[in-house]
Parts: C-alpha cells; structure tokens; sequence
C-alpha cells in the first residue's frame, strides 16, 4: 500500500529559519495529491524531507504504515522526478531508465520488459538509443517519467516537473500525468506554484503558505469553497476580487466605491461597525452603463481579448477589480459603468485573520442551487 502519512513535519534551518511548520497530511494510496503555493512556501522542502534528501527537524514521515524518518533515500521505495530531469548526459534513453534497476541487481530481462513497457506508455521507443542532448525538453521529461516508472515504486514524487516545458508542452505533459496516473494506479506527490497545474491535476490539493498548510481540499470545493483569503486569492485565474468595506446597521456593506447590498442574512449577521474583506469571482460581475442601487462605479483600466472571453481591469475607487465578460463586450479603456455582483459567488473574509465568515451561508447557497 503506498498511502503516506506526515505528523507535525518541521524543518529548521540551521540560523532559525522556519522553512516548514506543523505539517500534518494523510495521503490516501492510489490518491494523486498537489501541493501547490508561492516560491518560498516549504512545499518543495516537505516534498524532500518525505523522499529523505532534507534532514526532518521533528515530526514523522510514514509510507506504506512505515515510518521512514531514518532511513536513506534508495530505502523508501519511492521515486522522484526533478525539475531539470537529472538525466546522465553520456547515457542513452535506455540506459538512463535502466541504471536505477540495475543497481539494485534486478535480472537483465526484467529490466528489458519494464524498460520496454514504460517506453510503450510514453511513446519512447524510438528514442531509446538517443541521448539527452538529442531529445526536446519533452522528451527528456518523459525519459525522467520513464525511468521512475520502471522503478514500479510505492509513491512518485514530483518536483516541479514542468516548469522547464513552453505552454503547449505543459498541457501535453499534464494530459501523460493524467494518464499515467490512471493506468499505474499510483500513490503521487507533486509540488507546483501553478496553481493550473494543481486544479486540472490532484484529486486534492495542498494550499501553503510560509511553511504551513492552509486548505486542503479538492479542486471545486477549493475554488467555491476558499477556507480564508489567501485560498481564495491564489487559486484561480484571474484570481478573486478583494474590496475592504465595514458593515452597516442595516447589513449593506460600505466601501470607499460604495454601498454593497447583498441579500438579507446573505452573510449572516455580523455587527455593524465590523470591517471585512469582501471577495467576489471576476465571473460574478457584470457591467452595466446605468446606476443602480448596490452597482460599484467602475472606470476601464485595460482591457484583455482572451478570444473566447474578455479580462476588463477596472479602477474601483482606490482598489483594482477584474471582470471575465463576454469577448464582444462594448468596453473600452477610459469608459465608466458599473459592477453589478452576484452575491452567490461572494464571500466575506475576516480584516485581520483573513479566515471565511460565511462559510455556513455559502453551503446553504451551494444546496439550494443544485435544486435549480
């Protein structure tokens, strides 16, 4: 069984840095798990402390319901796939998948038929006399893939496998991920700060933020569902719209653009006075050219043909917004409307804490929609 446990998991740095913080996960067998977040955030450095090329300050790593915290890398019955792929530039394709086998003395025809099965999979066959220098970034990325497969380890870990591929090749790679991890029935690790990556790839995803876990949820209920602002700002493209604003008497929200009037117990009932952080999607506006009551008046900052849809960037009173609109839309630079929100999409978040505060009236919404 390849589940993988992690309890209170910190690193210290030797100085004091804090690179990893009470990490604590438990990762299913057969569950293709992502971590994803900002440069800097530990998820590459858990990732390494869970394959046993970062020394654990405390906390424990278990695979397979064994703890693993002292053994040496070759020992976990994991296998790992970098960045910058670690092929040996004097070896061939064939030899590159091969070496890890055969240092662990496996016979000579079992290499043959694993190496032979792997190169089938990722459409490698005609390459396997070729070496590194001969291959397209792609390539020598299905080679890394390859030779962890052969290995027919408990868990891949994936290190930022992409970031060195164009964008055409990152969607093709993506799609081989996806498949391979179908057709192996593998437990997967993989680290990214695409949060694109992270959204089309993990049956969960890891969201951190300075070394500490902030959600861990599946792709849709991390998108509809964000467990504080932070969530809510990094998944998503464009990301989440944030306006700060204070609550009134009458539970209309006043920011320094105007009056939000979401509908009655929306938000639940929070105290006048109270300031929160208002976000909304950029597909929940709309743009309309005559006021309204509840309509935030907008001026047109830029304007993004996305060919099927259309980014607007609006100024806001002192806050920057983004509406996803239609590809035809009127607006020009220069031009003023104004945004109308659809409350079903919007959250509050705490001022201070940044956590959710409208967690329970969200789900309520989320129930009442499926009946629609």
């Amino acid at each position: 069984m390849g589940a993988v446990s992690l309890r209170h998991l910190r690193k210290v740095y030797p100085g004091g840095t804090v690179a990893v913080e009470d990490v604590t996960l438990e990762v299913a067998d057969r569950e293709f798990l992502v971590l994803v977040g900002p440069s800097g955030c530990g998820k590459s450095t858990t990732l390494r402390m869970v394959a046993g090329l970062e020394e654990i300050s405390s906390g424990t790593v278990a695979i397979g319901g064994r703890v693993v915290n002292t053994l040496p890398p070759k020992d976990r019955d994991i296998a790992m796939v970098f960045q910058n792929y670690a092929l040996y530039p004097h070896m061939t394709v064939r030899e590159n998948m091969a070496f890890g086998l055969r240092l662990r003395h496996t016979p000579r025809a079992e290499i043959a038929a694993r190496i032979a099965d792997a190169a089938e999979a990722l459409g490698l066959t005609e390459l396997l006399e070729r070496l590194p220098k001969q291959l397209s970034g792609g390539q020598r990325q299905r080679v890394a893939l390859g030779r962890a497969i052969v290995r027919k380890p408990q868990v891949f870990l994936f290190d930022e496998p992409l970031s060195n591929l164009d964008a055409k090749m990152r969607v093709e790679m993506r799609e081989e991920i996806h498949r391979l991890h179908h057709r192996l029935g593998a437990t997967i690790l993989y680290v990214t700060h695409d949060q694109t990556e992270a959204m089309t790839l993990g049956d969960r995803i890891v969201v951190m933020e300075a070394g500490r876990v902030r959600q861990v949820a599946d792709p849709v209920t991390l998108y509809h569902e964000p467990a504080n602002r932070f969530s809510a700002g990094f998944i998503g493209t464009p990301p989440m719209n944030f306006l700060m604003a204070v609550v009134e008497p009458s539970g209309a929200l006043r920011t320094d653009a105007g009056v939000l009037l979401p509908p009655a117990g929306r938000f639940g009932a929070l105290a006048a006075g109270t300031p929160v952080c208002f976000g909304i999607r950029p597909e929940a506006l709309a743009a309309v050219s005559e006021p309204r009551p509840g309509a935030l008046q907008a001026e047109v900052d830029i304007v993004e043909q996305m060919g099927a849809e259309a980014y607007v960037h609006f100024r806001v009173g002192e806050a920057r917004v983004t509406a996803r609109l239609p590809a035809d839309t009127p607006l020009k630079r220069g031009m003023t409307c104004f945004l109308v929100p659809d409350f079903t999409h919007a959250h509050l978040f705490d001022a201070v804490s940044g956590d959710r505060l409208d967690a329970v009236c969200y789900n309520a919404g989320l129930n009442s929609n499926q009946g629609v």
